[in-house]
């Protein structure tokens, strides 16, 4: 199997490239957001996802290794494949997917080319759990306040940072969120709230 691929740029199509690595010229697959930072003669690395068919082998190429995980984790969905799950990656970015699932708001994902008003339902409810798991997930480690509590609230104080809000800000809603929500509350559920508190 395939899970990188590093090369020359030879071309840039509407939804892929070809990356000639050593010689030989691979047509990869990818998000608009891969391809926007793409360009013919350019070296470029790429994470791959390979699919392997009964009558082709299809590469798909993605900026980050995160990119590439929520690509797999859309296709757990039913009635979404490469096609759609590319579509989903090249409307929203990561982080705004993250949002978007952790707030059930299924009108952004809706926004999508091809994904209707019962997909995107389906999407939000199938991957909202998910959600907070993928947040955790990144290329580097997360930064989390040495004074965060334990457990789900310091895991929601750090997905929150890992979206790009300050430690403080993280904190502050989480607590907030705990307060609301009880003790007892899981790290989904906080995320969800802080993110609601936060943006009222």
């Amino acid at each position: 199997m395939i899970g990188k691929l590093s090369g020359i740029v030879d071309s840039v199509s509407e939804d892929g490239v070809i990356l000639d690595v050593n010689g030989v010229g691979y047509l990869v697959q990818c998000p608009s957001s891969t391809l926007s930072r793409l360009s013919a003669g350019a070296h470029a690395s790429l994470m791959i996802e390979m699919k392997v068919s009964e009558d082709a082998i299809r590469l798909y190429g993605f900026a980050s290794a995160e990119e590439r995980e929520w690509f797999r984790l859309l296709q757990t969905v039913q009635s979404v494949g490469s096609k759609v799950a590319l579509s989903v990656l090249s409307t929203l970015s990561p982080r705004e997917l993250q949002r978007a699932l952790a707030l059930s708001d299924k009108a952004m994902i809706g926004r999508t080319p091809g994904v209707g008003p019962k997909l995107a339902l389906r999407i939000t409810t199938e991957l909202k759990d998910k959600a907070p798991a993928m947040m955790m997930r990144g290329d580097g480690e997360l930064h989390v306040p040495v004074n965060a509590p334990r457990g789900p609230a310091a895991d929601a104080v750090a997905a929150l940072s890992k979206l790009g809000y300050s430690d403080g800000q993280a904190a502050e809603a989480v607590a907030r969120a705990l307060n609301d929500l009880g003790e007892t509350a899981e790290t989904g559920a906080l995320i969800r709230e802080a993110l609601r508190g936060m943006g009222r």
